[in-house]
């Protein structure tokens, strides 16, 4: 028997943000869902213009050689400076939509200015039409490639940090796992900004917040079952998908997490820290009460959207040095 929780309350705030975004984006209940959503979420997507006019960032789109074709990259830093560190950045939309010219770039380009480092943002494949292993690979396959020609744009490929929000930060931390257990490029640290991390979706909060906020489980299950089939949720998941089915976290980079209290992902995101600290990694995490899934991104001028925000920063500035 399942057990039941009592709903959680949204904060104000956020609730009133999050009635405008239902009326504004179709649910996600099956897999016929998708091509609404993406049709959708293809009108969010920002000309590069949008963050180059200023002159403040130099900008490159390059395509990496990856596993089944070329990989669209990316590639920017500060106007003029040289040897930054970078963070290579790996966008949301649930293993299903999205791509790199999102509205991820308006804060990337404001970690660009604050903290004078570069970016690398990635076109990974999506399911259902790339399933597992395509996502990370393509993640992977591009983090060597930053690494490798990170002189020829001004980085330092020594101080590259991984990334990513939702399904992003899902991919950040198995991109991390397979780093780690392929001898491949060392990073200094993970952002995993709420992480899709757990595909079999039966944690106390998915449960509490079915049917509720702008991820709810019946999205969760789409966006598993699209990446893995008929394997989600049974025992031979690998963690390169699904990072929570990982047995060793040891010998990870340290990490930032973030959760929202009111969304499906907080009990998963919560037990990956606290893993994470068992296996002698550190940690820090933030649990943003009455925040619903992607809060920051669709509610940017909600008081508890900056603060979290604002939170990112200085866990960035000590890791950079």
């Amino acid at each position: 028997m399942t057990a039941s929780y009592p709903p959680l309350p949204f904060d104000p705030e956020l609730a009133a943000a999050l009635e405008v975004l239902a009326a504004e984006r179709p649910p996600i209940k099956t897999l016929e869902s998708i091509p609404a959503v993406r049709a959708a979420a293809a009108k969010r997507q920002i000309s590069l213009d949008e963050i180059t006019a200023d002159g403040a960032l130099e900008v490159s789109e390059v395509d990496a050689e990856g596993p089944r074709g070329p990989i669209p990259l990316i590639v920017a830093r500060p106007a003029g400076a040289v040897d930054v560190p970078v963070l290579y950045w790996l966008h949301g939309g649930g293993m299903i939509i999205g791509g790199h010219k999102g509205g991820d770039l308006y804060f990337l380009k404001e970690y660009a200015a604050e903290l004078g480092l570069g970016f690398v943002c990635v076109d990974y494949r999506v399911a259902p039409e790339h399933p597992h292993p395509a996502p990370v690979e393509d993640c992977y396959a591009g983090l060597e490639w930053t690494v490798k020609h990170a002189a020829e744009y001004g980085f330092d490929g020594s101080r590259v940090v991984i990334g990513g929000a939702s399904a992003g930060g899902g991919l950040a931390a198995a991109t991390a796992l397979l780093a780690r257990d392929r001898g491949g490029p060392e990073l200094l640290g993970q952002l995993l900004v709420y992480p899709m991390l757990d595909d079999r979706n039966d944690s106390p909060s998915a449960i509490q917040m079915a049917e509720m906020g702008s991820w709810d489980r019946a999205a969760n299950n789409v966006g598993w079952t699209a990446l893995l089939g008929d394997a989600r949720g049974g025992p031979d998941v690998s963690p390169y998908a699904a990072p929570a089915r990982a047995e060793d976290l040891s010998g990870l980079p340290p990490a930032f997490l973030d959760v929202g209290s009111t969304e499906t992902f907080r009990d998963e995101v919560i037990a990956y820290a606290n893993r994470l600290w068992l296996s002698g990694v550190q940690a820090e995490l933030h649990v943003w009460p009455g925040a619903f899934h992607g809060f920051d991104g669709s509610a940017p001028q909600a008081a508890l959207s900056q603060q979290a925000r604002a939170e990112r920063t200085p866990w960035l500035r000590r890791l950079l040095g």
